[in-house]
């Protein structure tokens, strides 16, 4: 998480707002490393894992979306189409993959590295709940891409709020550091929040429907019953 916030965020930020001036890197050079970091931690990250995930991809095609966007000079309002819509294509893909049956719940919130899955399974299976899992968990999946949908719409108006100046500028570099800056408090925050939200509720649902207390569900607790 760490890595993440210093390639993603801080020094992108810092190149943008403070070394995109002429006396050092310039507008364009300063965009294009700035949007090195981000690009190059997410192919670093998807070789370690050994597969990429849809979030990761989508994210990763953001980036580079975006430096294109700047190359091009293009008006500010098409920036903000561009933040609005990787969020939006991932909300559209939760919603899609439920119809799959793969709901995207599973694999940011319901996976093995997080729940303990194979006992959550076992004790659903003793109950004869799993039907009501299955709806619980769909239920999450809808609230997951609403999360999506509400960030998307908050990228539109903070991007529409901050970016005015011409791409290739050291003014415009200047404020798409301020957008990376002004995202954590204004869109990142309440996703974490609406995230946790989302979590509490699969959980408690979880302990309704297979007995275990929220220790023996989550990885590495231990397998209690709920006091009688």
């Amino acid at each position: 998480m760490l890595l993440n916030l210093i390639c993603n965020i801080a020094l992108p930020t810092l190149i943008l707002m403070k070394f995109s001036s002429d006396k050092w890197l310039g507008p364009l050079w300063g965009l294009l490393v700035a949007l090195a970091f981000p690009v190059c931690y997410g192919a670093w990250d998807m070789a370690t894992r050994k597969h990429a995930n849809m979030i990761s991809v989508v994210g990763f095609c953001g980036v580079l979306l975006g430096g294109g966007l700047g190359l091009l000079k293009v008006s500010g309002f098409w920036f903000a189409v561009k933040e609005a819509l990787v969020p939006s294509i991932i909300g559209i893909a939760v919603l899609v993959s439920a119809r799959l049956k793969k709901p995207l719940v599973r694999a940011l919130i319901y996976n093995d590295q997080l729940i303990d899955t194979a006992r959550v399974k076992a004790a659903l299976e003793e109950r004869g709940t799993h039907s009501a899992f299955e709806k619980l968990l769909a239920g999450a999946n809808k609230w997951l891409a609403l999360t999506f949908f509400v960030s998307a719409v908050l990228n539109f108006f903070l991007a529409r709020r901050l970016i005015t100046a011409t791409p290739r500028t050291e003014e415009f570099n200047s404020q798409l550091g301020q957008m990376q800056l002004w995202s954590w408090p204004v869109i990142v925050l309440p996703s974490m929040v609406m995230l946790m939200v989302i979590l509490w509720k699969l959980l408690g649902g979880l302990q309704r429907l297979t007995g275990l207390e929220q220790d023996a569900i989550f990885r590495g607790g231990e397998k209690k019953a709920p006091p009688s």
